[in-house]
């Protein structure tokens, strides 16, 4: 997989312009803030349709400009193909190969890519938050029905969050909370499954990149910390009624809070090295070279799936690792096509194989 052109319109501070990649490495580099990471965000809003940097799609348009439009020539499934992305404050139209599609998730079945940025370098010392939405975007670029499941989810959490809130001052109303319940549990067994299965998955790659890029000293575990009590073992049924009576066990405390304090939305991924949180007790460069393993296993993933390899994203990551890191990340991508962006031309053997942009107050040369 890669991409062949890319032309942008009214795209953040991006210049309308058009590039052509290299197959191999694409290094984008000029100094901080003028527009380096845009040019990135850009090729990942195929993906799915979704800043990796959490923007809202009106800052992505141009300042003073009524939309943007991005399309893309690419080549997957063994032949050309392209795609476009129009949004103009009101909707977004998607069309691949000249069809239109109704949503974004659409982009998930014929592109994909693995982004890495500095946030992620703090995936471990961060929130369950961030490391839930590390989960999810993975599986999401997977699988297109997961994307649909937790739209679906969210979209229920709300209505009973709402309930709950209604319940204060409306006691009679508790006697509906379990219809929501039933419908959590419902999704949200799917969701689990989906999850359990993308960590084992991810758990045995990321063992074998952890163990080369710590000389096989440590071993890497991950594993997921459930609200519902539910286990990796456990059938969608099963995971389904435990779900449910984690719901009806915490409905005391969501009475008094107003919001659900169990469920996919508060789970949260166990990483350790030999045993022990990294979270916790992990030396700042134990928990890169971590995040390292992760980020490669979430490419080797969809290499699998796919059967081919995803387009490489290195938002800025370089200067944030050590060389020994570095070195290791490079060797490890040079299959892929990567774009790689940086604040000066690099010296380094692996990042002289392909074209240099260099990118000044959002106009791109080369």
């Amino acid at each position: 997989m890669r991409v062949q052109s890319l032309h942008f319109e009214n795209y953040r501070n991006l210049k309308e312009n058009t590039i052509y990649p290299s197959e191999k490495v694409n290094v984008i580099y000029g100094e901080n803030a003028n527009g380096k990471s845009n040019l990135l965000e850009a090729i990942w809003l195929f993906c799915g349709g979704h800043s990796f940097r959490g923007s809202k799609e009106n800052e992505l348009i141009c300042f003073d400009k009524s939309f943007f439009r991005l399309n893309m020539e690419f080549y997957a499934g063994e032949r050309d193909q392209n795609a476009e992305i129009v949004y103009d404050k009101v909707r977004k139209n998607i069309k691949i190969n000249g069809v239109e599609k109704n949503a974004s998730s659409y982009l998930t079945e014929v592109f994909s890519a693995v982004v890495f940025s500095p946030e992620h370098l703090s995936l471990i010392k961060q929130g369950p938050n961030v490391r839930r939405r590390f989960l999810d975007a993975a599986i999401c670029q997977q699988k297109i029905r997961y994307a649909s499941l937790l739209s679906q989810y969210n979209r229920i959490i709300n209505q009973r969050n709402a309930l709950l809130k209604d319940i204060y001052q409306n006691k009679e109303l508790k006697e509906t909370l379990s219809i929501w319940d039933d419908s959590l549990s419902v999704v949200g067994a799917q969701i689990l499954k989906e999850r359990f299965e993308y960590i084992r998955q991810l758990r045995d790659a990321a063992q074998t990149y952890h163990s080369g890029i710590s000389g096989e000293t440590e071993e890497l575990e991950l594993g997921c910390l459930c609200t519902a009590k539910a286990e990796e073992s456990d059938s969608v049924e099963i995971i389904r009624d435990k779900m449910r009576n984690a719901f009806l066990s915490s409905r005391h405390e969501d009475y008094h809070t107003g919001y659900t304090s169990v469920g996919p939305h508060r789970d949260d991924i166990e990483i350790k090295i030999n045993g022990i949180s990294a979270r916790r007790f992990a030396s700042q460069g134990q928990q890169r070279s971590a995040v390292l393993s992760l980020k490669l296993s979430e490419a080797e993933l969809l290499y699998r799936r796919n059967g081919e390899r995803p387009v490489i994203l290195l938002d800025d990551v370089l200067s944030e690792l050590d060389y020994k890191r570095q070195d290791f990340l490079l060797n490890k991508v040079e299959d892929y096509q990567v774009f790689v962006t940086c604040c000066e031309e690099s010296g380094k053997e692996q990042l002289q194989k392909g074209k240099v942009f260099y990118v000044q107050n959002g106009e791109i040369q080369g």
